[in-house]
């Protein structure tokens, strides 16, 4: 998944000689917290956040600005952006690394859209499959090759779709490698259970359904 499939276009702007106030009533009137700072020629200058001027107008502040100050003097600048054809985990981990809400999106000097943490967490939710009815296998893989195919080979055996495939590697010990890659399917059905059964038999390590229900 891109950043383009999921963010957010035409994106609402900002002049950066506009008033503070009137950014506030932009945010207000269209329901964001993050608005695009553009100069006269709508290139991207900066972004601004309800925090930045709250923070900024609030009278606790040494030297608060004054609501027809203009934006840029509360601007972030320079923003930091992502490309339309960025993965998704690509912007995942620069809104974690760099402690940000949004980015705006921009495509040479041309600003083509904006994604936030919420448009994350829907995608995610698009990842997993939820969108579906269906349920929930965990299992935990030796990290060899052959061993992920074999699982969905199996589950296709028993004639059953595979909506979603999400994997992480078991936290490993000091300097030792991962020994085991979690997988996580979403599978077309809503009774997992006989399926798990039968790979728990043939040796796979099934973490989710548990082996009895949980208060049994």
């Amino acid at each position: 998944m891109l950043i383009q499939d999921i963010m957010h276009h035409p994106v609402v702007t900002i002049q950066a000689t506009a008033p503070v106030h009137e950014a506030f009533a932009q945010m207000h009137e269209h329901t964001i917290r993050h608005l695009p700072v553009v100069d006269a020629k709508d290139t991207l200058v900066g972004i601004v956040t309800d925090r930045d001027i709250r923070y900024a107008t609030s009278a606790l502040t040494d030297k608060p600005v004054a609501r027809n100050d203009a934006v840029h003097t509360v601007m972030s600048k320079p923003p930091i952006t992502a490309g339309p054809r960025d993965p998704v985990e690509d912007a995942a981990r620069t809104l974690r690394q760099e402690r940000i809400g949004a980015l705006p999106v921009v495509e040479g000097d041309a600003l083509v859209g904006i994604i936030t943490g919420t448009d994350l967490l829907d995608a995610v939710l698009r990842l997993t499959g939820l969108e579906k009815p269906g349920s929930r296998l965990a299992v935990a893989l030796p990290d060899e090759p052959g061993q992920l195919a074999a699982l969905t080979a199996r589950v296709a055996d028993e004639g059953l779709d595979i909506h979603s495939v999400l994997s992480y590697y078991e936290p490993s010990e000091g300097d030792k490698p991962a020994s085991h890659l979690n997988v996580i399917l979403r599978i077309d059905t809503m009774n997992v259970r006989p399926l798990a059964a039968a790979l728990r038999e043939e040796g796979f390590q099934v973490r989710w359904p548990l082996d009895k229900p949980t208060g049994t």
